[in-house]
């Protein structure tokens, strides 16, 4: 039992780390610092390490998926990252094939739940 519980929490990661990338973006049309994403995740459910989003954020960033700027006004400065344009339209075009997906996922399911 303790070993099925493994496998389903080690699956069940695997499924999250797909969507981590469709998360973030979705919540980065205003300005968001990493503490405060993950804050605004983890509040609509979506449960993200700071030391798996750090990363992530850096590399949309490399990617021209969003943007960043420092803000050095309050006592402990902050990285702020937004959505770029590019980020705008990958996170578009990635919604209908999240949606592509899930339907065909209900199907799937759907028709196993038949059987």
């Amino acid at each position: 039992m303790a070993e099925e519980n493994e496998l389903i929490d080690s699956l069940t990661q695997e499924l999250r780390r797909g969507t981590i990338v469709l998360s973030a973006l979705s919540q980065l049309y205003g300005p968001q610092y990493g503490y405060s994403l993950v804050k605004v995740l983890e509040e609509k459910g979506v449960s993200v390490d700071a030391n798996t989003l750090y990363p992530l954020l850096r590399r949309l960033e490399k990617q021209g998926l969003l943007e960043s700027h420092w803000d050095t006004r309050e006592t402990r400065p902050r990285k702020y990252y937004q959505i770029s344009k590019t980020g705008e339209n990958v996170y578009v075009r990635l919604c209908k094939e999240w949606r592509k997906m899930v339907k065909s996922m209900n199907n799937l399911l759907a028709d196993q739940e038949e059987q």
